[in-house]
């Protein structure tokens, strides 16, 4: 197999360490290996398969030789994609950038695969939410098709980075010791022991930028605009892995059982739905996995063609750097680059 350069934009940030150990554990065709970050980082050095790598500042140059540029997200993308593109490499871009231009594939592997063939040098990776929820909604659209949903994100604190990380275990220690001065930094409010309705910026009608990225990405990446979507993303006291509410409305009718059985047989999926046995999925038991996990799985009483799910899954994996390495392995098996 053809050896691939790949260079890593935010190799030190939360997403871009993912990266590394997906590229490690997926087997990816590595030939050369480019680190880059900014100003701040570079110098540091990290060891990958047994070999130390340092840690380089973004630039134009740094793309010369690169065949698939992996961007972890933030503001590099806007500034360095396009010319890294130019330059012959196929960017796999993680920030919202591109991700609704026309000329831009969204891709999300067990969705809509063949879009990587379209790319004119940059594929854009979805946000994590949406890669979590049109995960499980391909398939119930597929077998009933989709008219509507309602969904409701219980989003973790590393789906903002490592220093929100840092604060979430920070104010927890601060609560347990009894302090009272717990300022927020990386939140608008204290998030240990709280819940923010609130991610990203406000947008038109009182949305946020993240629900409307969810109607209108999940639109883009299933080539369907007539679903209609609302949106509700709230921040949680959880490290990683977001959980969603899903209520769906299909044009016709599918039962739970056959929801099931469907789910249990896609690739990328794990139903894990036993009421009696308080089984499903929970963040606990689903970070550092690729899979998304459904359960709760059940009829909407209150609608003729409708089905609740509870869908979990780990954003810094499937909701970012695995999706964004699975890109890249269409790019390599596709020939497209």
């Amino acid at each position: 197999m053809k050896k691939i350069n790949v260079a890593i934009v935010g190799a030190t940030g939360a997403v871009g360490q993912e990266l590394l150990k997906i590229l490690q554990e997926r087997n990816f065709p590595v030939g050369g290996l480019k680190l880059l970050a900014t100003e701040r980082s570079a110098g540091t050095k990290i060891n990958w398969e047994g070999r130390d790598y340092t840690v380089e500042v973004t630039g134009n140059q740094a793309f010369e030789g690169i065949d698939i540029a992996l961007f972890a997200g933030g503001s590099a993308s806007k500034e360095y994609a396009r010319e890294a593109a130019k330059r012959g490499a196929v960017v796999v871009d993680n920030s919202s950038a591109f991700r609704m231009e026309p000329d831009v594939p969204l891709v999300v592997p067990e969705v809509n695969p063949e879009d990587v063939k379209r790319h004119k040098g940059i594929i854009a990776n979805p946000n994590c939410s949406t890669i979590i929820m049109v995960v499980p909604l391909k398939v119930i659209h597929d077998a009933a098709k989709v008219k509507r949903v309602v969904v409701s994100t219980y989003q973790a604190v590393s789906g903002a980075g490592k220093e929100a990380i840092e604060e979430l275990a920070a104010q927890v220690n601060m609560f347990a010791e009894g302090r009272k001065d717990i300022t927020p930094e990386i939140f608008p409010y204290q998030i240990a022991f709280n819940l923010i309705p609130h991610i990203d910026v406000f947008s038109e009608l009182d949305y946020t930028k993240e629900e409307w990225k969810m109607v209108k990405e999940t639109k883009k990446i299933m080539h369907e605009e007539s679903i209609e979507i609302t949106a509700t993303t709230v921040r949680v006291p959880v490290f990683r892995s977001h959980s969603e509410s899903i209520n769906i409305e299909t044009e016709h009718r599918i039962t739970p059982a056959e929801a099931k059985e469907l789910l249990s047989k896609a690739p990328g999926i794990i139903v894990q739905d036993n009421p009696e046995k308080r089984e499903y999925p929970m963040p606990l038991h689903t970070s550092n996995r690729d899979e998304v996990f459904v359960g709760r799985i059940r009829q909407d009483n209150s609608i003729a063609n409708g089905l609740n799910m509870w869908v979990v899954s780990d954003q810094l994996r499937k909701g970012a750097a695995t999706n964004a390495v699975q890109i890249a392995e269409l790019v390599v098996k596709y020939g497209c680059f």
